[in-house]
């Protein structure tokens, strides 16, 4: 939320952008409306609810938002206004009761004075006393209708669904076989000893999930029978399926066990299918699966404990030969998207469950599971999984890729030395492995992070690890593979090593094929011949040609259309004019 220093370095810039451009999730811009006092306090009480419902922020109030020049975008708002009044109108108005902070913030446009609204809702959601309310979304105050409303109470953890107490004796409830594998796989994670060695009820007390002498769905789903389940959490199931097409399969297999129970028939199944590799590295051979165990796991966790239990749609995975795909009822929440996942702040849909998961060291409430999910794939020179907010589902799709030797190699080199590689710095390696080179926007958006942010980061693996090597300036800064560490990456057999072009070789070549055609008189080349020859993009083959022609007058720029050629003007010997 901006303070009012922050507002007023924000204002200067509205001599060169509208305040409309200034605006974000926790920033709006408004005019107050001179014409009607009741219309101008609807409309702060409309913001109020809104911003509170988005998770809070400031409403400037005095400026138009459309328009460019400060002079004229701040109109000020009317000097006689009272902020004790204005709270109490917001107060009376709101459901649950709102008590924004107003603060006062002179100018010398305009009336002299604006007035900023700090909004805080830690209740939501809210409306308006009328039962009306709006929830902000980016720039954007969007109805808030039962769906997002439903939403909400999920993502406050007013709606836990795990949460809800059972009726019946517990014992009569519980799987001995659910409980002890369970213990197992938490044991695997370095569970506490003095938890996993108490009895069962003493156990699924000490995880939380027993309310007055009552079990939990969240107990009944980590160690449950299938009768209690079937009863008590009707909508949920898992399938598998192999699939031969998109349309067809050849073999499925359903269930309605224990979280601990659906997880290891699930993994089975998937590994009955999931081929090994092994891979020698010095005096030691290896074993790679196309999926990691460890992104498997991470995977399947996250669908098993942030499915939606109100929807009548199991956990789905689908097995295809060529790649492999695990749904969950239930869309993302909390503001977390496909583009901001790997480093949003964790929401939890089942937040009971996902709490008795984290004593166990299933699964990390500091959301670290996605980025374990990409580090298993990215450390062996696979592509990530991607994710996809599909309505009333998410899903996770991994592509079946078998290890990259080069690769792992050298990151097993680099942490033997101490040099511990973030999932940050694995996704550049990995798409500049594949792509030859990027620009800071490109990276910024793969690794999910802001340009100043993924900036630094690049900065360091150029200079400080030596990885990467820098070029153009300002928007126009590309980033590469340093030539050593490509020649090692890419291995021999990788189809990038012999196919990628030294960016002074490129030149170099391109240079004497203009010389040598210049000679023979004739033509010279096109865009599209430039492409070929250096394997290039259309733009880093314009740049490449670019700099050639600073470096040697004699390059004539082509003129226009689709043979237009680039050339070397020479004389009848051979040299340049």
């Amino acid at each position: 939320m901006p303070d009012k220093n922050q507002i007023v370095e924000l204002l200067a810039r509205l001599e060169h952008c509208t305040a409309d451009a200034l605006e974000g999730q926790d920033l709006d811009f408004k005019e107050w409306s001179i014409r009607s006092r009741k219309d101008a306090i609807d409309l702060m009480i409309e913001m109020a609810v809104c911003l509170a419902n988005g998770g809070g922020g400031t409403v400037v109030f005095g400026v138009r938002d459309k328009v460019v020049g400060r002079a004229q975008a701040i109109v000020g708002v009317p000097p006689e206004l009272d902020i004790n009044q204005l709270t109490r109108a917001v107060y009376d108005e709101t459901d649950p009761k709102l008590t924004p902070e107003f603060e006062a913030l002179a100018v010398p446009e305009g009336s002299g004075r604006l007035l900023l609204m700090h909004v805080r809702g830690p209740l939501k959601p809210y409306t308006d006393s009328a039962g009306r309310g709006k929830i902000r979304f980016g720039k954007d105050c969007m109805p808030l209708t039962g769906s997002r409303r439903a939403s909400l109470l999920v993502e406050t953890g007013q709606a836990d669904q795990t949460a809800v107490t059972v009726d019946g004796p517990i014992t009569e409830q519980l799987s001995a076989a659910a409980l002890e594998i369970l213990r197992d796989i938490a044991r695997q994670e370095n569970a506490p000893a003095d938890l996993l060695q108490q009895p069962d009820l003493d156990l699924l007390g000490s995880l939380g999930v027993l309310a007055d002498g009552r079990l939990t769905r969240a107990g009944l789903f980590l160690a449950g029978n299938e009768r209690a389940l079937r009863q008590h959490l009707p909508n949920y199931a898992w399938t598998h399926l192999r699939m031969l097409s998109d349309t067809d399969y050849r073999d499925r297999a359903d269930g309605y066990h224990a979280l601990p129970q659906a997880l290891t028939r699930l993994e089975e199944r998937i590994n009955a299918d999931n081929p090994i590799t092994t891979v020698e590295l010095g005096l030691y051979h290896f074993e790679y699966r196309s999926y990691p165990a460890r992104a498997l796991r991470e995977a399947l966790m996250n669908a098993l404990c942030h499915a939606d239990f109100t929807l009548a749609s199991p956990i789905l995975v689908k097995q295809f030969p060529e790649r492999l795909t695990i749904t969950n009822p239930g869309g993302l929440i909390g503001g977390i998207t496909p583009a901001n996942i790997l480093n949003h702040a964790p929401v939890a849909r089942n937040p009971l469950l996902v709490a008795a998961l984290a004593r166990l060291r299933l699964v990390n409430r500091s959301n670290l599971g996605v980025n374990r999910m990409f580090e298993a794939m990215l450390i062996e020179g696979k592509s990530p999984p991607s994710i996809e907010d599909i309505g009333s589902a998410v899903r996770t799709q991994f592509v079946r890729q078998d290890v990259q030797p080069a690769f792992r190699a050298f990151i097993a080199d680099e942490g033997h030395h101490g040099r511990l590689l973030s999932v940050t710095q694995l996704l550049v390696l990995t798409h500049l492995l594949a792509h030859r080179e990027a620009d800071t926007a490109t990276l910024a958006a793969l690794a999910q992070r802001e340009e100043s942010v993924l900036l630094t980061v690049l900065d360091d693996m150029a200079r400080q690890s030596g990885y990467l090597e820098r070029g153009g300036s300002g928007r126009g800064t590309w980033w590469r593979l340093a030539p050593h560490l490509h020649r090692q990456l890419a291995g021999p057999g990788h189809p990038e090593r012999d196919g990628r072009l030294d960016w002074e070789a490129a030149k170099t070549r391109v240079l004497s094929v203009l010389m040598e055609r210049a000679k023979r008189r004739e033509p010279g080349l096109t865009n599209s011949d430039l492409r070929q020859i250096t394997g290039l993009s259309r733009r880093h083959a314009l740049r490449l040609m670019h700099q050639l022609q600073q470096e040697n007058p004699a390059i004539q720029p082509p003129g226009r259309g689709r043979f237009a050629a680039w050339h070397w003007q020479s004389t009848g010997n051979g040299q340049a004019q």
